[in-house]
């Protein structure tokens, strides 16, 4: 398996470093305090492409390959967990129009999407229901040629500034997704604050009271809701927020060797003592392996192997498990420095844990990984004792 970055790839890479370098990560603790994403920013990255990474050429968008949109997140995530959420979502959105959307709706969202002139939402998860998202209870309920949506997603990152939400609610009790339009009638956005990390990623409640969505705004079939399209989506913000935290534990290395070269203590630099040497040797292997399980799933994704859904949730377990305990030994290895706002390590600290709850929780993605090891044990002993089948 060749995991060797091409020439083109290496260039992308360092473009999309140099780019949130300097533009997002000076002022990225700032956005945190501030709670908020500014419009000039998302702008900026609309005019550069990078919102439209998925999206094919057709469509006005970059149409990276799966390598290139991984390292892309990647420097997003090394400078703003916040702004990776953004990517993550927004894509989200288009890889699941590209898989189910009709021509029409293809046609008409993408470019849209692809060029910044809409940003996308995904409204799955409920107040009573986060990982069981399968149980929604917001409905749709046909009325002439349209559909009437009644419910309220909630957590829904940049829903304050979303200006099209991709919303699953069941049709007689069957799953079902709509793109609905912001300033549709019946529809309310009201923002989440104070949250504990992903402080600047403009969460939001979505309310849908009456909310008139024409039939021709249904994604996929009815019953195709979960299984389907939110399935699409996730299994893609799965790997946007693996590589996502790869990106967040290497800034969190990064200011731990820094500051351990430069901070002395009893005589003698942090880097020079024994338990600090431990700690980092631990954090420098923890990200080159999360990277490693990227660059798997990125390989995967490009050859179309069948096995990918589940490398990737392997992938976005252990990524963002690292991403926590990178993290974590970062505010350590800074010390009561590392817990104020004037160290971004406490900022990296809050933000990883969200990444082990968004997309599947970690619990979640612990029983679909055991149950997948576990089928592929039992046919691997099938095999075994009857090598002439199968």
């Amino acid at each position: 398996m060749d995991l060797e970055l091409s020439a083109s790839q290496q260039a992308a890479q360092a473009e999309y470093r140099r780019f949130m370098d300097e533009r997002v990560a000076p002022l990225a603790d700032e956005f945190d305090r501030r709670q908020e994403m500014p419009a000039e920013l998302i702008a900026e990255l609309s005019r550069c492409g990078y919102l439209g990474g998925v999206v094919p050429a057709q469509y006005a968008g970059a149409g990276l390959d799966a390598i290139s949109w991984g390292l892309l997140c990647e420097a997003v995530g090394r400078a703003s967990g916040s702004l990776l959420s953004l990517f993550t979502v927004h894509s989200m959105v288009a890889q699941a129009l590209l898989k189910w959307g009709s021509a029409a709706q293809r046609q008409q969202w993408l470019p849209m999407l692809a060029r910044g002139e809409r940003i996308g939402a995904f409204g799955l998860t409920e107040p009573a229901g986060g990982s069981d998202a399968g149980q929604s209870t917001t409905t749709a309920t046909a009325d002439g040629e349209d559909w009437i949506l009644q419910g309220e997603k909630c957590w829904i990152s940049f829903a304050q500034v979303a200006s099209l939400f991709l919303v699953v609610a069941q049709v007689d009790g069957k799953a079902t997704a709509f793109l609905v339009e912001r300033g549709t009638p019946g529809l309310h956005i009201e923002p989440i604050e104070g949250m504990s990390g992903f402080r600047s990623a403009m969460l939001g409640r979505v309310l849908m009271d009456g909310c008139r969505v024409p039939a021709s705004q249904m994604l996929g079939r009815i019953g195709f809701g979960f299984s389907h399209v939110a399935g699409t989506a996730l299994d893609h913000g799965r790997y946007s927020i693996a590589w996502g935290c790869v990106g967040l534990a290497q800034a969190a290395l990064d200011a731990s060797l820094a500051y351990a070269g430069q901070r002395k203590t009893f005589g003698a630099l942090l880097l020079d003592h024994q338990l600090i040497q431990g700690m980092l040797a631990d954090m420098i292997t923890q990200v080159r392996a999360a990277r490693l399980l990227c660059l798997r799933a990125c390989v995967m994704k490009e050859a179309g192997d069948p096995a990918l859904i589940m490398e990737t949730s392997i992938a976005k377990y252990f990524a963002s498990r690292v991403a926590s305990d990178v993290a974590g030994h970062a505010v350590q290895i800074h010390g009561a420095q590392g817990c104020t706002d004037r160290s971004a390590v406490q900022r990296y600290m809050r933000d990883a844990k969200i990444m082990e709850i968004i997309e599947g929780s970690n619990e979640i993605q612990q029983i679909l990984i055991s149950r997948h090891g576990y089928r592929d044990f039992a046919a691997q002993q099938r095999a075994q004792i009857n090598p002439t089948q199968g």
